[in-house]
């Protein structure tokens, strides 16, 4: 291979086509969280579960496109937290990439533990969600293409699960339809699109790849709509089969609502079906978050917000291996010593602060640069802050110390820095 064609060292290399880029949005939408989310979502709006989910996915479209625009203007590793530092200064970045990598670190752990909850009985949680995260973790650091490809079976197989779901949704209704639902409320369906967003999340998780993505101008624009369109239409198949099989009282009541979809059908394959999803789709969550952290945390540490070593890129595989790794062994230690599937509230609120920044970053681009109208980037920020008032306070609060946190730490890490440069000064350059 000749040295034009060969990336530069400490750069990763362009080798994701669209259809690469497609799946690994899919594949990082279509996650665990549509297994469950849809029964939260009912309690809080009742038989205006449909309207939540309109909101759910017009913030989200406004968050893609602005996700979209910016991705096109920074095709680099590193997401929003590039964009913020590009456009509204180094804090702002520093605050979307932290609030990412800690809030995705712990969505990780979550994803391993509901994934091996599906697949094994409750004494074997914990070590099958280890090796998940053992396996998926070495997927990552053979290359990108690797991760694509797994990606792709991951995403059909979940496709498969809930169609299967859907098809007896429509097919069949349970003695619950006939109950009246919770009462329809304005701040309940907010809370309902708010519990619905969360399902949708990851649509922009390509733009953190950007310095792999083939033509990423024109690639990762496509590929983030293509794929927010396709999780939209799955998901309102989803939302008006499960509301047809069971009702707006039984779809909140039920603790896994898609299991209990496929019961009304009255055989057992549909059920084992959907478990078989629901534990793919947390791989496939699983597999896109590591990818993505990676390479949030290879730029973070290009800038020295975070280590510099961890900016290291494999020669051979050109992946951020040493981010990866760590990733890979933080989540393996929180699997075995916590459970956080129930208590990642600050994840969310973190998700929603990365888009506000989002948002605000590509209503600052200039005209030759903006592909959409900037009134969807305002739509997009005002839908987020929206979304943030209707988490539980415990969450609000999680978030706010876990953003406080990061704060401190690159104050004290600015000031040590500051400090090492001013002793290198006094001797002359030495260190």
């Amino acid at each position: 291979m000749s040295s034009a064609s060969t990336p530069p060292a400490g750069s990763l290399a362009r080798r994701l086509g669209l259809g690469d880029a497609i799946a690994i949005g899919l594949g990082s939408m279509i996650g665990a969280g549509v297994f469950a989310a849809f029964a939260p979502a009912a309690a809080a709006a009742g038989a205006a579960l449909l309207v939540g989910l309109v909101i759910a996915g017009f913030v989200a479209f406004c968050n893609a496109t602005s996700s979209a625009q910016l991705a096109a203007q920074y095709p680099t590793s590193g997401g929003t937290y590039v964009y913020g530092r590009e456009r509204l200064g180094e804090w702002t970045g520093f605050v979307a990439g932290w609030s990412f990598v800690v809030g995705k670190t712990a969505s990780s752990a979550a994803m391993a533990l509901t994934f091996a909850s599906y697949a094994v009985p409750g004494p074997w949680v914990k070590p099958v969600a280890v090796l998940a995260v053992a396996a998926l973790t070495v997927v990552n650091t053979l290359g990108v293409t690797r991760t694509a490809l797994l990606t792709r079976v991951l995403v059909v197989v979940s496709l498969i699960a809930l169609a299967v779901a859907i098809t007896i949704g429509f097919g069949h209704t349970a003695a619950s339809a006939a109950l009246p639902g919770p009462e329809v409320t304005l701040y309940g369906v907010l809370q309902s699109a708010g519990f619905l967003f969360f399902a949708f999340a990851g649509y922009a998780r390509v733009a953190t790849m950007g310095e792999e993505v083939v033509d990423p101008a024109r690639t990762i624009p496509r590929a983030i709509t293509t794929a927010l369109a396709a999780v939209l239409v799955v998901y309102a198949l989803v939302a008006v089969s499960a509301l047809h099989a069971l009702g707006p009282a039984g779809l909140a009541a039920s603790p896994a609502p898609l299991d209990t979809v496929a019961a009304t059908s009255g055989a057992a394959w549909p059920g084992v079906v959907i478990r078989i999803g629901a534990a793919t789709a947390a791989l496939g969550a699983l597999l896109a978050m590591i990818a993505g952290v990676g390479r949030t945390t290879l730029a973070m540490a290009r800038n020295r917000d975070l280590p510099g070593w961890l900016s290291a890129v494999h020669p051979r595989f050109r992946v951020p291996y040493r981010a990866e790794l760590l990733l890979g062994l933080i989540v393996c230690i929180l699997v075995l010593t916590t459970d956080l599937r129930g208590a990642i509230g600050f994840s969310s609120f973190g998700v929603l602060l990365y888009y506000l920044v989002a948002n605000a970053s590509a209503w600052t681009q200039d005209r030759a640069h903006r592909r959409y109208p900037r009134l969807l980037a305002v739509a997009g920020a005002i839908g987020c802050a929206v979304l943030v008032a209707t988490l539980p306070p415990t969450s609000i609060l999680a978030g706010v110390l876990v953003v406080a946190a990061g704060i401190g730490y690159r104050f004290v890490r600015l000031r040590a820095t500051a400090a090492r440069d001013g002793r290198s000064e006094k001797n002359g350059g030495m260190p």
